[in-house]
């Protein structure tokens, strides 16, 4: 019966996607597209953003034959303060106020050669600066100059993280710094946002079978790579699950289902997994 509850609870609630106001970034690929198309599944009104406006422009040509009421997109980097103002006031312009912004946008304009590498060996602070203005300072700017609309629908910000946010991990330091940034920063937003009733989801995730994460592994041997490729989670799958999350209005989600477990093991005994 509770299980029957449940599933009706759901569905319920997203049905209530219809006619929601809604930002995703990056969405040229990957899990950000796959949400998008989502939300066009549920007759929602979305602006898109990412960098390539040519592939910007084929995702919004799919939403709109899914059903989206509104499907805009507004190429930019968000690395850059005047393009995160531009897409939030896209939506307020366009869609008339904003309900969800799905923050999964992520990247790097400096490079700092093959992965991975411990940092020690080299301590590249300008690509740190770079990299956590993108992948943490972006984020806080996008979901502040969101608030004031959010507050007004009392909707609900929804942060992309990853699993290496819980959990450390070697060669991999500037990522799991910025991915902890994320969960202090927007962990401690939630409890200010409570008399407001803006909830703020994060969306832990493990290993997505994308371009970028086949790119990653090229170095390594075809049997390495066919057992990895093994333990990943699709992106529309991913997509349904982050949505979800964010309309039940939960606190975290989990996905695949071992990241839950391994930040469970975190927890409880550190010194298995901090290797």
């Amino acid at each position: 019966m509770s299980r029957m509850f449940r599933i009706a609870s759901r569905a319920a609630s997203l049905e209530s996607l219809r006619g929601a106001r809604v930002v995703v970034t990056g969405c040229s690929t990957g899990v950000g597209e796959q949400v998008a198309y989502q939300y066009a599944k549920h007759g929602a009104k979305v602006v898109i953003t990412a960098r390539r406006e040519e592939r910007l422009k084929e995702v919004v040509a799919k939403m709109k034959d899914l059903g989206a009421q509104e499907a805009i997109y507004v190429a930019g980097d968000m690395g850059k303060a005047e393009d995160c103002e531009r897409t939030i006031e896209t939506a307020s312009s366009k869609l008339g106020g904003l309900d969800y912004i799905i923050l999964n946008h992520w990247g790097c304009s400096h490079k700092r050669g093959k992965f991975p590498k411990l940092w020690d060996a080299d301590p590249d602070m300008d690509f740190l600066a770079d990299y956590t203005n993108i992948n943490y300072l972006s984020h806080v700017r996008l979901a502040s100059l969101a608030l004031p609309m959010l507050k007004e629908s009392q909707g609900n910000i929804t942060v992309v993280t990853g699993l290496l946010g819980k959990v450390p991990n070697p060669t991999f330091t500037f990522y799991t710094g910025a991915k902890f940034a994320l969960d202090g920063f927007f962990s401690s937003l939630r409890c200010e946002m409570k008399p407001h009733n803006v909830s703020i989801t994060l969306a832990v995730l493990g290993s997505v079978d994308t371009d970028g994460l086949r790119g990653s592994i090229q170095d390594l041997g075809a049997a390495a790579r066919e057992y990895f490729m093994k333990t990943v989670a699709q992106p529309d799958d991913t997509a349904k699950v982050i949505i979800e999350g964010a309309t039940l209005r939960k606190r975290e989600i989990y996905h695949p289902f071992y990241t839950r477990a391994t930040c469970i093991v975190r927890a409880i005994a550190p010194s298995m997994v901090e290797k």
